[in-house]
């Protein structure tokens, strides 16, 4: 009988032993990887801040010319952004203004304010590699895909993932996926788009991380579409400020049409 207890006993400890280590293990292998939604709103959230004004340049690049502009721009939340054009003095005064998923734009050469129809999103905008599209829906990407992420690396002591964003089946949208590289304090290092049959078309990419206004961000933007290596659009930050008190007036169609900034 004591022999029979003494062999129950070591049973009971063995089995208690077991059963303290298997929520750590199993915890390990089958607790939720990193929210990817989440990961992919802390980036966009970490580019555009709860306000930010910039100016920048954009050079349009291809085989035989190039040129470029110099634009400023306003962001309030993800809903609002307004751009002008500085320079050159033919376009100056052109303008473009986004208010949730729609845009309008502005050509002081005729005087007018025109609105967007969905058979114009997908065209360039500006004449860049950027379409209207990717300006109105740049944060679609939150509520018109399902994240996860799809891979993590350490570089240079920072965990950068890899995040696989699928197109839900009834989002309005023009890419069947994207991919996005983020690192973990939040900056976006680049942005891949690919069609329905899921074929990269084109990506965007982000060099030369710097201070602005205290926060590190990417001062170079690159958007090329991948069989054309040629063809692309740069984005360089010249001046960017973050949390400027901005008034939901500024991001008006009278605003647009005025441009008294």
């Amino acid at each position: 009988m004591q022999k029979k207890s003494r062999k129950n006993a070591v049973l009971y400890l063995l089995l208690g032993w077991i059963f303290c280590f298997l929520p750590v293990q199993v915890g390990a292998e089958i607790a939720p990887e990193e929210d990817a939604r989440e990961i992919v709103e802390q980036a966009f959230d970490y580019w555009r801040g709860l306000s930010s004004v910039a100016r920048f340049s954009m050079t349009i690049h291809r085989p035989d010319f190039q040129r470029s502009m110099v634009m400023k721009g306003w962001t309030k939340g993800r809903q609002s952004s307004l751009f002008f054009v500085e320079k050159p003095a033919k376009d100056a005064g052109n303008g473009t203004l986004k208010k949730g998923r729609e845009m309008w734009t502005y050509n002081p050469k005729i005087n007018r304010v025109i609105k967007l129809p969905p058979s114009m999103m997908s065209q360039s905008w500006m004449g860049s590699d950027f379409s209207n599209d990717d300006l109105a829906k740049s944060d679609s990407v939150l509520d018109d895909y399902l994240h996860s992420v799809k891979g993590r690396e350490e570089v240079a002591g920072l965990t950068v993932y890899t995040i696989e964003s699928i197109a839900k089946e009834s989002a309005p949208v023009v890419w069947g996926k994207q991919e996005l590289v983020i690192r973990e304090d939040g900056v976006l290092l680049k942005q891949s788009f690919f069609d329905e049959e899921m074929i990269l078309v084109k990506e965007m990419i982000a060099e030369k991380i710097e201070k602005f206004d205290g926060r590190l961000f990417p001062r170079i933007w690159t958007m090329h579409r991948v069989e054309k290596k040629d063809r692309y659009t740069r984005l360089e930050y010249i001046e960017l400020s973050f949390g400027d008190i901005l008034s939901d007036r500024l991001f008006t169609l009278a605003s647009l049409k005025n441009r008294r900034h």
